[in-house]
């Protein structure tokens, strides 16, 4: 049964109630081995560093930042904070030193908690340009701390306080006069426009969300739950809070590149992600098939058939099943998806959110036929993560974004913008009266920013309004849609379409190198590098031929006409892309500006 309290306490009324029952498994930063840590040894830690920042002389919503990869001790630092209503502020892993450096000047950040030596690296390099910052904390132990460094310390001296007992009184007290509009983070949103804000989220909307979230899920303590994205969004880290509510065991992997070996090792009942990692996995399983043998790939075939018509029309259609039906499905679990489930590490699945992008139709069909529940929803940091989602139990349409959570209101105003309210929603940004106002209707409704539409009781989203490209022919295109056509293809990494103002729709691609370096030795084409291989007239044209075939069901105006093939990754160092791996069209478009205009010369 889920634990509801103020999340000041929550630690403490976990570690009560499951003693020393296993809460966490990890590994420490730079090991291969996997530890664990009980309820008690949670709450004793997190509760050890509570104490060291009253030391350090933080007072009640002063800020701290968390600057690291996944890890124990961040979850431990979230939780400390709370405990002595100090706002947390985390940063993505992966962050600039100029992106840091704002957040932390705009929070009036005095305390970083480093994760690795890059993390390090990036914080110290800020203390001649955030004159508030006083203190480093570093988690890994192995970093190297610069000879001029005199302000940081380890994690392990920083809550190794010898005056605990001395500042038990102030951290009771603090609990004492917790508030559910106190503020327990603030989460900068990495910004495709390249404007950075910063979404005030407190204990009021999270205690809200997390009761909502609970109500339709079948998540229990006997779960293992993997968290592989970074706890610095708000996907991650209200599942993480979720999870914790309802005694769960979390897994906490701090190389999200491990994840697939991670689930074959820990076999997780239950994990969040957004749909490209489930893009990649389509794209491997069926690759694999392709190279069986005839007969098993015509088995395959038909239990696909089978699982779709079992898992998508009926379970998901809300009708039960024909006993026929169920017989032949449960043979073809039995023979084909309980081995395809077991080689990746899913072999007691529960459900798997999914969320942050589209998911193309195909994918979502995949994974539901080979009896995975995946839970499509959709969400904002400013609506503390979940908005809808597609719930066990309840009738779904593939291609929907679920059923709208209890207690927010939606509604569709003008240009079909999702608009929103309830308990769940931010209060707005921090520091920025400027667009405060009109990030709210005059009615108190939150603008989304993305354009859907209400049909039964399920959420659709149709594109970003913001992100709407129109061509010179005055057509609307969505681009995230036309991508996520293109992403399922095992050839393809990265899209970037490209269509405003232009006549027709082109697309940058990234291929996916090895798979295209292996098809070109196939057939005999040999080059001397990446940028001579992308050029080639063969290898573009096989790779229209394919992108022909997965946009068969868009309208014409929506089709990719012309490719330009990438020979590099898109970057998050050269800001084309966000710390959370979205797209910045605007520097894509003036990086690539000269391969882009060569697509439209006739």
């Amino acid at each position: 049964m889920q634990t509801i309290c103020h999340l000041s306490a929550l630690l403490s009324r976990q570690a009560e109630k499951y003693g020393n029952r296993k809460a966490f498994i990890y590994k420490k930063f730079g090991e291969e081995t996997w530890r664990s840590a009980s309820w008690f040894e949670a709450n004793r830690d997190a509760t050890r560093l509570s104490a060291a920042l009253l030391k350090a002389g933080l007072v009640p919503q002063e800020k701290i930042g968390v600057f690291s990869p996944n890890s124990l001790e961040y979850l431990y630092t979230y939780h400390a904070a709370w405990k002595t209503r100090i706002c947390v502020v985390p940063f993505y892993a992966n962050s600039s030193a100029e992106q840091i450096q704002f957040m932390v000047n705009d929070a009036h950040i005095r305390i970083i908690f480093a994760g690795r030596q890059e993390q390090y690296d990036k914080a110290f390099s800020l203390l001649p340009v955030c004159p508030c910052l006083e203190k480093i904390v570093v988690y890994d132990d192995t970093v190297c701390l610069s000879p001029y460094d005199k302000i940081s310390v380890r994690f392990s001296e920083f809550i190794r306080s010898d005056d605990g007992d001395t500042m038990l009184a102030e951290a009771e007290q603090r609990l004492r006069d917790a508030d559910d509009n106190d503020l327990l983070g603030i989460l900068y949103t990495s910004g495709t426009t390249g404007i950075t804000k910063g979404v005030m989220l407190s204990y009021a909307q999270a205690q809200a969300a997390l009761v909502a979230n609970d109500k339709p899920l079948t998540l229990t303590e006997n779960d293992r739950v993997l968290n592989f994205l970074p706890f610095a969004h708000i996907f991650e880290m209200a599942w993480s809070l979720l999870t914790i509510t309802d005694g769960a065991i979390s897994i906490i992997l701090n190389n999200p590149a491990d994840v697939l070996a991670a689930m074959r090792e820990v076999r997780p009942t239950c994990m969040c992600a957004v749909p490209r990692f489930w893009e990649k996995l389509y794209v491997a399983v069926c690759t694999q098939i392709d190279t069986m043998p005839k007969m098993k790939q015509r088995l395959f075939r038909h239990a696909l058939a089978v699982g779709r018509k079992h898992n998508i029309e009926y379970i998901g259609g809300g009708k039960r099943p024909p006993i026929v039906l169920e017989v032949e499905y449960r043979l073809m679990d039995s023979l084909v998806f309980s081995v395809i489930r077991r080689e990746i590490g899913l072999d007691r699945p529960n459900f798997f959110p999914v969320a942050g992008a589209f998911v193309s139709a195909e994918v979502e069909e995949f994974v539901h036929s080979i009896g995975i529940f995946m839970m499509v929803g959709y969400g904002l940091t400013e609506s503390f993560a979940t908005v809808s989602n597609v719930q066990k139990g309840k009738a779904f349409t593939i291609g929907s974004i679920g059923h709208i959570l209890e207690g927010l209101r939606v509604k569709i105003g003008d240009d079909n913008e999702i608009l929103l309210k309830g308990p769940t929603i931010t209060q707005g940004y921090y520091n920025r009266p400027d667009i405060n106002t009109n990030a709210f209707t005059h009615d108190g409704y939150f603008r989304t920013g993305d354009a859907g539409y209400i049909k039964g009781d399920e959420l659709y989203i149709t594109e970003r309004i913001k992100d709407l490209f129109k061509t010179s022919n005055g057509k609307y295109i969505s681009p995230q849609m036309v991508e996520a056509k293109l992403l399922v293809d095992k050839f393809i990494d990265m899209v970037a379409v490209i269509a405003d103002s232009r006549k027709f729709v082109s697309a940058l691609i990234v291929p996916a190198y090895p798979m295209l370096e292996a098809w070109a030795d196939e057939h005999g084409l040999a080059f001397a590098s990446r940028e001579e291989m992308c050029a080639d007239e063969n290898i573009v044209r096989m790779m229209m031929k394919r992108i022909d075939i997965l946009q068969q069901s868009l309208a014409t105006y929506e089709q990719v006409k012309r490719i330009t093939l990438l020979p590099r990754h898109f970057s998050i160092d050269r800001q084309e892309m966000t710390a959370t791996l979205k797209i910045r069209r605007n520097v894509v478009n003036e990086h690539y500006k000269s391969l882009i205009d060569k697509m439209y010369t006739d």
